[in-house]
């Protein structure tokens, strides 16, 4: 598995298995309300959902599903609602080109995780071919 560093201090809010589409609505409802919570407005709130949203897509689509931690913490002097998304797929062989606008590896429209990248305050991707991909989001309150 694919591990950041653990630069930063959180709190573990929940863990999550995304394995069907079902599970896809219900782990993005959650953090909506972890966001909410958060005392994150509704641009905000959106913008983190419509995020997990594309990876939650990407993550069931091309490796089956996997797995999603949500934290809070303090990220560069912010509260933060930190998301992470981990699965042992593919991997994606090129991350270079896979961030770049209208790159698609042919069931998409090649806007999710570009797009996803300017929905958050911070974005970070490690993947590697045959082992897998995880991608960590966060959106200060």
């Amino acid at each position: 598995m694919l591990e950041f560093g653990n630069e930063i201090k959180c709190e573990l809010l929940g863990k999550f298995i995304i394995e069907n589409e079902y599970d896809i609505v219900t782990v993005r409802q959650t953090i909506r309300q972890f966001a909410k919570d958060a005392g994150m407005g509704i641009v905000d709130q959106t913008r983190i959902t419509t995020a997990v949203s594309e990876l939650f897509r990407n993550m069931y689509n091309y490796a089956g599903g996997g797995e999603v931690l949500i934290e809070r913490g303090e990220v560069e002097n912010h509260n933060a609602l930190i998301v992470t998304c981990i699965d042992k797929g593919p991997g994606i062989e090129n991350l270079e080109l896979a961030m770049s606008d209208g790159f698609t590896s042919g069931m998409g429209m090649g806007y999710g995780l570009p797009g996803a990248k300017r929905l958050v305050d911070r974005f970070e991707i490690l993947s590697k071919v045959n082992e897998g991909t995880s991608v960590r989001i966060m959106k200060w309150k």
